[in-house]
């Protein structure tokens, strides 16, 4: 294994972890509620009154971040190895598997590990399993 030193960019990641983490808390602070954003984005598809407005914000902003970054700094260069049937098919995976795990990696992984919930932990074990698995098979079982 080698590390590729040009894209290793820890000062970077560390700094989206700590604005993703200090996001998340304020979130839960001021809303009492968790940042997963499959719930959030299911809560649209079934709205309850008083609800619709802070979900449709809060996913408006997902899509305002990046281009308010691209104001200051390019974006950065998106690679996709995957033809358009693989990635549908790997879209409904995941969304087949964030509702079998009542949560998505955003809800169990940052905001129920921060809280320490136990089916969390579970849940965040089983999906970096799952992926390592399927990094192992593809590459090297399958290639």
């Amino acid at each position: 294994m080698t590390i590729d030193w040009t894209h290793f960019t820890p000062w970077p990641a560390l700094a989206g972890g700590l604005l993703i983490g200090l996001a998340a808390a304020a979130f839960v602070l001021v809303n009492g509620r968790i940042a997963g954003i499959s719930g959030i984005l299911g809560g649209l598809l079934r709205p309850v009154p008083g609800d619709v407005a802070w979900r449709t914000a809060f996913l408006a902003g997902l899509v305002a971040a990046p281009l308010a970054w691209a104001l200051f700094a390019p974006l950065p260069a998106v690679r996709i190895d995957a033809g358009a049937g693989t990635l549908a098919a790997a879209g409904l995976l995941v969304g087949l598997g964030t509702r079998y795990g009542s949560g998505c990696t955003s809800g169990h992984g940052v905001c129920g590990l921060a809280r320490l919930s136990p089916r969390s932990l579970v849940a965040t074990v089983s999906f970096m399993a799952a992926g390592f698995a399927t990094v192992f098979v593809l590459r090297h079982v399958v290639a």
